[in-house]
């Protein structure tokens, strides 16, 4: 399952980002920039010295349908401009089939949201997270004159689809009807999955100068399903040495992975004064964390270690054997997420077989992969 999630400086447009201010750049005077195939941008005045033609939602939605664009983009750009429509019918009290947009209304808008619609399309999301929207202080210049922040628009949307503002304390419009829309019609959840995958991120500007700047960051990000997550958590012991031999090091390895540890293994660094030394890690099992402390205070010179909670993701693994010309191998199979499976020889079935024919490691090895 694919699911998005972005933020612009302290504005949000279909996504979460922790402490990252997400600035909106959907607007009457909308610039931003969008990555995930819909890069653009343009500044549009809200005192409109330029002319924009006014459409209504019948309008629209007839350029929308005599389109070639898939079903499934137009349904999620119809539902953007519903939204839209439906916010606007209430702040000038008429019906939706009254309302007559204005900036929205031009082509470039239009453009902007079926850009948005294609692209989640064409990306496969199935989720858009949508976290809360940064939003600016003061008043606007519009077409309807001076309004208040939020913009009586925004603010019906926000509203009627229970988005929730944070207030970024900032002077300016940061959240626009058409991204108070976007987010309202594309979200799907509030929070992302317990576990996933990073698969892309994108990183987008504006023209219109803030500081700090505005900028748009989303995410493509895969869910795991519990079966992909290593339940049980490990855990990572961890401390340095700089008066233990290398002889010692080894033996308390030998020690670590005979009680227990998953893994262990110790790094060269350089600690106070300059002091050459080295780092000792584990990873291990909770249960498993007092006995393995105690061979590291018993067999090195440490007198602290630190330890950390940590969660792996596993793949699915199998073991069995291999029949090649040379004899049989034994091998452990893993099971990748795309379906594709591979199998990697156990490196002491490798080099007995190898004593056993007299033949060199590698002939032996490569055997196991059809070479």
């Amino acid at each position: 399952m694919a699911w998005l999630f972005g933020g612009l400086d302290d504005a949000l447009e279909g996504v979460h980002f922790h402490d990252h201010e997400h600035s909106h750049g959907h607007e009457h005077g909308h610039e931003h920039g969008h990555e995930h195939g819909h890069g653009h941008e343009h500044n549009h005045e809200h005192n409109h010295e330029h002319n924009h033609e006014h459409r209504g939602l019948a309008d629209i939605a007839r350029i929308i349908d005599e389109s070639e664009l898939s079903q499934g983009t137009k349904d999620r750009a119809l539902k953007v401009f519903g939204v839209l429509a439906a916010a606007e019918a209430k702040a000038h009290g008429t019906t939706v089939d009254q309302v007559h947009f204005h900036e929205v209304g031009a082509v470039d808008s239009i453009v902007d949201v079926i850009s948005a619609a294609w692209c989640l399309e064409d990306l496969g999301v199935d989720d858009v997270v949508v976290s809360p929207l940064g939003e600016g202080e003061g008043h606007v210049r519009s077409a309807h004159g001076v309004l208040p922040i939020p913009v009586p628009a925004v603010a019906n949307i926000i509203e009627a689809h229970g988005l929730v503002i944070r207030r970024l304390h900032r002077k300016g419009e940061f959240v626009t009807p058409t991204g108070a829309a976007l987010a309202a019609a594309m979200g799907t959840r509030s929070e992302l999955p317990e576990q996933y995958r990073i698969i892309a991120t994108g990183i987008g500007t504006g023209k219109r100068a803030y500081n700090p700047p505005s900028m748009l960051r989303a995410t493509l990000v895969e869910g795991l399903e519990e079966s992909q997550v290593d339940e049980a958590p490990l855990w990572k012991l961890e401390t340095e040495v700089d008066d233990c031999t290398g002889e010692a090091l080894g033996y308390v390895l030998d020690r670590l992975y005979g009680a227990g540890a998953r893994e262990a293994h110790f790094l060269p660094v350089f600690m106070k004064k300059g002091r050459p030394g080295y780092q000792i890690e584990v990873l291990c099992g909770q249960d498993d964390i007092p006995v393995l402390e105690n061979i590291i205070f018993e067999d090195t010179t440490t007198i602290g270690i630190r330890r950390y909670p940590l969660k792996r993701t596993t793949l699915d693994r199998s073991f069995g054997t291999l029949q090649t010309d040379f004899g049989e191998i034994a091998v452990k199979r893993v099971v990748l997420p795309n379906g594709e499976t591979r199998a990697y020889p156990e490196h002491d079935s490798v080099a007995r077989l190898a004593q056993e024919q007299g033949l060199g490691y590698e002939t032996v090895r490569r055997a196991a992969f059809g070479g």
